[in-house]
């Protein structure tokens, strides 16, 4: 009887040891695996599960929750340079569980196929975006589009070209306008131009010291992360750089630099912009700059609040948006 209790106390303590041993492991020698594998836990958690939808040889990858037709339009969120679809989750926490959401990782980025530079650009990826919203049949009912940073540049571009399929739209911090106040990021770039160090980028971090540089950019009170953290979002990163540099190199070229701006004037669906005050990215002078092509846009400039509002403002973000979309359902309905 005691060689039994014995056997199964040694069993368990294995089974319970096991994990804990796995953690720690994983903590020390491969900390972008377990970054990879908390990510999923909060997909799980959440209900939002990884798809991936095929045009030809192109392939989408994308995660979602419920469905549409409900009393709410559906939801595509579209992240910023060098993120991914997962950026969104702490979005999506506070957003209402029947709510039809989809979140696509942007041409090249993550699970999306990786082409070259014409679908880099800003009106390559509102192309992209456009065949993928045909593909999964989201555009058989109009649906409100958010984008934030770069993903603001194509979602502006998307709202011009593509009138029909939104039902209204939200930017973010957005990219592509001609800001009247420059930036942080925007003079250290063109003092790295000047002095042709353009393979040195804040936004593409070689070592863990280059990652809290970036973070201390996008965020107005940049999170508290260890060293092992740090790496593994470093090392997450890193096998991506080639791709980076090369997308970034598309969409601040002449073609796509001032994307947002030369089709501000063709968007016709209501329009909210948020935008972080203490944005270091991109100067929050550009919600002027909207307004003034689109005055009837719902402005929100969130205090305490950088470039990355979806980290540092989640809950709030997710209400604005929430308010604003049932505030527009409401007056067509």
């Amino acid at each position: 009887m005691e060689l039994s209790v014995a056997k199964t106390l040694m069993l368990t303590g294995g089974i319970v040891f096991l994990p804990v041993l796995v953690f720690i492991t994983s903590y020390v020698f491969w900390p972008g695996v377990l970054l990879k594998a908390y990510n999923w836990y909060l997909r799980r958690r959440q209900g939002m599960v990884v798809r991936y939808s095929h045009v030809g040889s192109y392939r989408f990858c994308y995660s979602s929750r419920g469905t549409p037709g409900g009393s709410t339009p559906s939801l595509l969120l579209m992240h910023g340079f060098g993120a991914t679809k997962d950026m969104w989750l702490p979005v999506v926490t506070h957003l209402p569980k029947n709510q039809h959401l989809v979140c696509v990782d942007m041409p090249g980025h993550e699970g999306t196929s990786r082409t070259g530079p014409e679908d880099y650009s800003i009106l390559g990826q509102a192309n992209r975006i456009h065949q993928f919203v045909q593909s999964i049949g989201l555009d058989k009912t109009p649906f409100h589009l958010v984008g934030t940073s770069m993903g603001g540049n194509v979602a502006g571009v998307y709202a011009a070209r593509y009138p029909s399929d939104l039902c209204s739209l939200t930017l973010v911090c957005p990219a592509g306008l001609v800001y009247p106040k420059e930036s942080e990021f925007i003079s250290h770039l063109r003092e790295l131009e000047k002095n042709k160090e353009e393979e040195s980028n804040p936004l593409i971090p070689t070592t863990p010291q280059e990652v809290e540089t970036m973070l201390k950019l996008c965020c107005y009170k940049p999170p508290n992360l260890s060293q092992q953290v740090m790496r593994g979002l470093l090392a997450n990163r890193i096998p991506n750089n080639d791709f980076y540099r090369e997308a970034f190199k598309e969409i601040v070229g002449e073609k796509s630099r001032h994307s947002l701006q030369e089709h501000l004037h063709q968007i016709t669906a209501p329009l909210q912009v948020i935008w972080g005050k203490h944005d270091q990215v991109l100067d929050v002078s550009g919600a002027t700059v909207i307004q003034t092509v689109l005055p009837h846009c719902q402005v929100d400039l969130l205090d305490d609040c950088g470039h990355a509002v979806a980290l540092e403002r989640p809950r709030k973000m997710a209400k604005l948006i929430t308010d604003f979309v049932h505030s527009e359902a409401k007056k067509h309905a």
